[in-house]
């Protein structure tokens, strides 16, 4: 008899050092980082079960998952405690299904051969295309370096510092026209360059 009366005790003890969802809640509502943990570690074992068992898919459960607990966390300020904490939760998630059966049931469903339109859609940065840029880059560099000095010069600040034909001009000591002419010829050089 004094072992039950002894165990009972304890729990009763458990209970007065775990604070109960209600006190977390609001605990961490007021700042309490901590309280959120507690309840976060409490409850997300459960939660993810349940949304397991309705959705049978563990990429949807763990979207699902993440977006019910950032439901928890934009609440968190304006909660209060009118049901059991986690009889919001759930009824959070539940609601997120059924917005989830509900877009289904609108929307048409994808097609069987999804997969291979998908596949034929061109990725935009596949290695092939980063390497075709790199050796472009490469090429105009090279293109570049073998012009003319006063040629190289004015291309240079003109394509990598955007500077005008005047500021060009001050900056190498001679007349906007002078500039132009040379920035002509440069290019020019460079066309012919790059389309061999």
């Amino acid at each position: 008899m004094d072992s039950g009366t002894d165990t009972a005790a304890v729990p009763a003890q458990e209970l007065a050092r775990d604070p109960d969802d209600t006190a977390l809640m609001l605990a961490w509502a007021g700042g309490d980082v901590t309280a959120f943990e507690q309840l976060y570690a409490r409850h997300r074992a459960p939660l993810y079960r349940f949304l397991m068992r309705q959705l049978r898919d563990a990429a949807l459960a763990d979207e699902f998952f993440q977006d019910v607990w950032q439901r928890v966390i934009a609440a968190r300020a304006s909660w209060k405690p009118e049901a059991a904490f986690s009889t919001w939760l759930y009824r959070i998630a539940h609601n997120r299904l059924n917005d989830h059966w509900r877009g289904l049931k609108h929307r048409p469903p994808a097609p069987e051969d999804g997969d291979e339109r998908t596949a034929r859609i061109p990725d935009p940065d596949t290695p092939e295309r980063s390497l075709s840029e790199f050796e472009q880059r490469r090429r105009l560099q090279c293109a570049i370096e073998e012009l003319p000095d006063e040629q190289r010069v004015v291309v240079t600040l003109r394509l990598e510092q955007e500077l005008s034909l005047e500021e060009i001009g001050e900056i190498t000591g001679v007349g906007r026209e002078t500039v132009k002419s040379r920035l002509r010829y440069a290019m020019d050089k460079l066309r012919t360059r790059l389309n061999e």
